[in-house]
């Protein structure tokens, strides 16, 4: 399994940030692979969540039991899948940043499920995701400061 960690400086305060990325069924809006995400728990949005997140892979699309484990509001989020492929944690840290927030992504995922060769390749697969992610943190950035 492949660990990765990014940072993004948001113009916008920690409870506006967090708000956004506390609820997974934003993440189609701003993360590229995700297509759709449903609640399957009832309950609030915090730790204990789960929710059916419908991703796009290369070999098509995936489905993944992800579940909130961490919660502490508007200074970190955990999302973790529990069953489906490329097992994934990514737990997003925000910080005030002056008026804004200082968001760390330190994210952990194996390329378990992938098709292919690379499904062999941790470190190529964890390299493919962080690039993904840096992008998705770029369109973020752009959602949350343009609301």
């Amino acid at each position: 399994m492949g660990t990765f960690q990014l940072a993004v400086d948001i113009t916008s305060p920690p409870s506006e940030v967090f708000a956004f990325i506390a609820e997974p069924r934003n993440m189609p809006r701003w993360y590229d692979a995700v297509d759709h995400v449903a609640q399957t728990t009832a309950g609030p949005h915090s730790i204990g969540a789960r929710y059916d997140v419908t991703r796009s892979l290369p070999g098509g699309q995936v489905h993944n039991d992800v579940e909130i484990t961490e919660h502490e509001p508007t200074s970190l989020v955990t999302l973790e899948s529990r069953a489906g492929p490329t097992p994934f944690r990514y737990r997003y840290e925000l910080q005030p940043n002056g008026p804004g927030t200082h968001l760390t992504l330190d994210g952990r995922i194996s390329s378990a499920g992938l098709p292919g060769p690379i499904a062999r390749v941790d470190a190529l697969a964890t390299q493919l995701f962080k690039r993904g992610m840096k992008q998705n943190l770029s369109e973020l950035r752009r959602i949350i400061e343009s609301a």
